[in-house]
């Protein structure tokens, strides 16, 4: 039977389109990866694929051309709901809403046979909305998409000052009081430490040469408006304290209402850089832009399944331990199959009940011996012996050669709280004597930072685990790229590219293979049953 024809959008290392593959029903055609050392993991574990950059750029009447109909759109759009707190990532956010968008557009114009898309779990829920924009109201009534009104707080009550609505209302006055991005970040890590006295004064040292170049623009403006006041009195606190003249107890009231209002007008340049349609601003107590929002899974649902797409759709949260991993994975997963191919769409069943999950051990215990490295220079594969395998390793470790099998270097402080760690404990568990000097509030400290795998049980979700510092379920290191690799279950024949950074990020973004082999094997005997009918 010839294989279906796919195209991977937000590919990432390729994770997806390896589990498609691996069912040998599937062959993809082109990969749309826009991060340049992702693509270079693509390229080089799917030499055959078309890699492209910017999904945005995307001309599918070209790729019709040059590859025929496409009978498979698959991927996982970025999709994180409006930050409502860090100036920083608001414009990543808007960005990821588009692509959601750029998602909906190649299965509009590509119209496959089924699209399958996968996210973050959270993807069902209401904090996961597109704000309405200038422009989406007659899809949203031609599409009769639910909304609701959603409250953006903007200032809270105790930072509001007179005049703040004509600014809101005026994008000159919001461009006028904004400071340069790096002007806000710097004063901004000064603002976060400042409930750490001790960490405050470390990042006042390190900052000092850039907060007082930058405290010399804001001494001379004039105080024609309170963010101009409040933004000299910020900077001009910061300088007292290097001048000898203020305490570091002084810091924080001085700078936290520039803060509170740099985060404002932020967010209203959002609001006009992306043309989000604001109905009304509250005023009565916090200010509140009040804003039409629909759920992201409605606005896809009701476009793509209207009668001029015509697809039957579907989604659920699967968790990847239920398909062979070993690993706590949910994923949001939808799949939509065109209505006159197939009157049934369902998602596969796991196999794996609670009871019989695959553990950390099954996936890495046969590395635990093998010797890792600390340098990309010295990764040039490590030869392994024939050991005893258990059902999982024996599929994950198709190779002879062991690559990726890299760790971070671990500085005493690291190996004093490994040391003291067992299986399942994190840094909430350390004495409180060796939980100085890392994070500004260790009480907030998540979880799984500092996290001693167990190795008889399923790891958690991984993420980038160089980040969050997972310790060995026996050894005092880090987990090591294969090792993570292995709890996503990517073979070992799988090669990561890029700096150690990059090769553990991309493992964390990654679909377990084992999850979309599953997905994609359903998939494939919808299709076989509806065009048999």
């Amino acid at each position: 039977m010839e294989k279906y024809s796919v195209v991977d959008l937000f590919a990432g290392a390729g994770g997806l389109s390896l589990g498609f593959m691996q069912t040998q029903k599937y062959d993809v055609k082109v990969a749309f990866e826009n991060n340049k050392n992702m693509q270079e993991t693509y390229r080089r574990n799917h030499p055959g694929v078309d890699v492209q950059g910017d999904v945005c750029n995307a001309d599918y009447n070209e790729i019709r051309k040059k590859y025929g109909e496409i009978d498979i759109v698959i991927g996982g759009p970025p999709c994180q709901g409006f930050s409502n707190a860090n100036r920083q990532k608001n414009h990543a956010i808007s960005m990821n809403n588009m692509l959601v968008k750029q998602y909906i557009r190649a299965v509009i114009e590509l119209q496959p046979k089924a699209f399958v898309m996968e996210n973050v779990s959270m993807l069902r829920s209401e904090v996961h909305r597109f704000y309405l924009e200038i422009g989406d109201e007659e899809l949203i009534k031609k599409y009769h998409i639910p909304v609701k009104t959603t409250d953006l707080v903007l200032l809270e009550k105790k930072y509001v000052f007179d005049g703040v609505l004509d600014i809101l209302k005026d994008r000159n006055s919001i461009t006028d009081c904004l400071w340069p991005e790096e002007h806000y970040a710097t004063l901004n890590v000064i603002y976060k430490a400042a409930k750490n006295p001790k960490k405050m004064i470390e990042a006042l040292n390190k900052h000092k040469a850039k907060l007082i170049k930058y405290a010399e623009e804001y001494i001379e403006i004039e105080e024609n408006s309170f963010c101009k006041q409040q933004s000299k009195q910020a900077f001009s606190t910061i300088k007292n304290y290097y001048e000898g003249s203020s305490d570091a107890d002084d810091i924080l009231s001085n700078i936290e209402t520039a803060i509170m209002i740099q985060r404002m007008v932020s967010k209203s340049k959002e609001i006009y850089d992306n043309n989000i349609v604001v109905d009304e601003y509250d005023c009565s107590g916090d200010i509140v832009a009040k804003i039409r929002s629909f759920a992201v899974y409605d606005y896809l649902k009701a476009i793509l399944g209207a009668e001029e797409n015509g697809y039957n759709i579907t989604s659920d949260v699967l968790c990847a331990a239920n398909y062979g991993a070993p690993q706590k994975r949910m994923r949001f997963v939808v799949m939509g199959i065109k209505r006159d191919l197939s009157a049934k769409v369902a998602l596969p069943r796991g196999r794996f009940d609670e009871d019989e999950y695959r553990t950390v051990r099954d996936a890495i215990a046969d590395l635990a011996d093998v010797d890792t490295v600390t340098e990309l220079s010295a990764d040039k594969g490590t030869p392994l012996e024939k050991v005893e395998l258990c059902e999982l390793a024996k599929s994950l470790r198709d190779s002879d050669v062991l690559y990726n099998h890299i760790i971070t270097k671990t500085t005493d402080t690291a190996m004093e709280r490994f040391r003291a760690l067992k299986q399942g404990q994190n840094f909430h568990s350390l004495d409180d004597s060796m939980k100085t000097n890392t994070y500004t509030d260790a009480s907030r400290t998540q979880n799984t930072i500092y996290l001693r795998l167990n190795y008889d049980e399923p790891s958690g979700t991984v993420v980038n685990v160089r980040k969050s510092m997972w310790i060995h379920p026996e050894k005092d290191r880090a987990i090591s790229v294969r090792e993570a690799a292995r709890l996503q279950t990517f073979p070992d024949s799988f090669v990561f590219c890029g700096t150690k950074d990059q090769q553990y990020q991309q493992v964390g973004n990654a679909v377990p293979p084992i999850m979309a082999k599953a997905i994609a094997k359903k998939l494939a005997k919808l299709l076989n049953q509806g065009s048999n009918t």
